[in-house]
């Protein structure tokens, strides 16, 4: 078996777009450059970012047929042609010993097909990470009817829905996220996010760092700071803006509408700050925050933000949905309350505000288990095992 390895991801997005996936593979697809393998993305076009370039050491492809944002509005009828030519093209350059996919088992069934089609032809392994489940028709068919080499879940949670739709558990693996740990860290100093936000100096900072919706708990956040306003008069929650985001369906301005009206109705405009902030920005977040929330009420299939802020010494709020407890330990690394409950939301909180002991116990407790469980290296080992495993299984099958 080779020991370098021609890996090729495709995923719908890439930053500057996003999202838990697109931060997944800004973590794992340059690791895996590091440990001496050649890597490839293909993923959606993005106005005024080039059709081709290098991202550390990753040979990044992008065109509008992986687009979902442009693809949703066009609608995918009569693409199967273009994107079996454009697909074909890019493995004829790229040569993968590996295809690995992101959450190409739902969407559009004309890009999965086309999918196994070409890695049967080539006879290379077909992989599939699940970052998420959809109970629909669509979902049900891909899992089922393509032929999948082999699935990575993103947490049990995700592996036994899909054992739920009769996927065979043996051809399922479960590889949590990791975080890069040498970007998030408690060491991180908060100059410039104090500097371009002076109204967060000296004042308890709550940080809800997923992207505004209402699946992302968003509103409960809103709902719990006006209780915590009473005791905290002066604390500040700040809530991640939206921009560059795959947004199949066009929900997000919709919700974003009524987030903006509940601030007003509850006259926390000087207790809310929303806006889009850039990596780095992110990370001085982390580090000024008492606090930091993730109430999803939707069946959240893992949630990176809490890596990272375990990595950088915060405790954080969650729901007991989805992956989201596998990694939260209710009083070890965080609190872990009840969905839709914004009274107990707004408790722990104040809990934790009112007790910096407590704070910093759970924090340093998260950043321990980071350094043992969450790390990058962790992550893309773990997962270029599975590539060992299935090229091995297809190898042994050829002979």
């Amino acid at each position: 078996m080779k020991d370098s390895l021609n890996i090729v991801h495709l995923h719908w997005g890439f930053p500057p777009i996003i999202g838990g996936v697109e931060t997944h593979l800004t973590i794992i697809l340059p690791q895996m450059v590091k440990f001496g393998h050649k890597v490839s993305l293909l993923t959606g076009s993005v106005e005024g970012v080039d059709g081709r370039y290098d991202y550390e050491g990753v040979d990044i492809w992008r065109t509008p047929l992986m687009d979902l944002n442009w693809l949703y509005k066009r609608g995918l009828d009569g693409l199967d042609e273009e994107v079996h030519s454009f697909f074909s093209d890019f493995f004829k350059e790229t040569c993968p010993d590996v295809i690995h996919v992101h959450n190409m088992n739902y969407f559009s069934e004309i890009h999965a097909r086309t999918l196994e089609t070409l890695s049967k032809e080539r006879g290379v392994p077909l992989i599939v990470t699940a970052h998420n489940v959809w109970d629909d028709v669509l979902f049900l068919k891909l899992m089922h009817k393509i032929n999948w080499s082999h699935t990575i879940a993103v947490s049990h949670f995700i592996k036994k829905e899909i054992i739920g739709i009769g996927v065979d558990d043996r051809k399922i693996t479960v590889i949590h996220h990791g975080v890069d740990q040498e970007k998030f860290h408690p060491q991180v100093q908060p100059r410039n996010i104090l500097n371009k936000y002076p109204q967060l100096k000296g004042k308890k900072v709550i940080f809800h760092p997923a992207r505004i919706g209402l699946a992302k708990g968003c509103d409960i956040s809103i709902k719990a700071m006006h209780l915590v306003k009473s005791r905290y008069p002066d604390a500040i929650l700040v809530l991640a803006g939206s921009r560059n985001i795959i947004d199949w369906g066009n929900t997000q301005q919709k919700d974003i509408a009524y987030m903006v009206n509940l601030i007003k109705h509850f006259k926390l405009e000087d207790n809310v700050l929303i806006n889009t902030y850039t990596l780095d920005e992110v990370k001085e977040l982390y580090a000024i925050s008492d606090v930091c929330l993730y109430p999803s009420t939707g069946s959240e299939p893992f949630g990176l933000t809490m890596l990272e802020a375990m990595a950088s010494s915060k405790p954080i709020v969650v729901t007991n949905m989805g992956g989201m407890p596998e990694i939260i330990k209710d009083s070890i690394n965080g609190f872990v309350i009840p969905v839709k409950d914004f009274e107990m939301l707004a408790a722990k909180i104040n809990t934790l505000l009112e007790d910096t002991k407590l704070r910093r116990r759970l924090g340093y407790t998260g950043r321990e288990m980071v350094d043992s469980q969450y790390t990058k290296e962790r992550v893309t080992k773990d997962t270029i095992g599975v590539y060992r495993k299935v090229t091995q299984a297809a190898s042994l099958e050829i002979a």
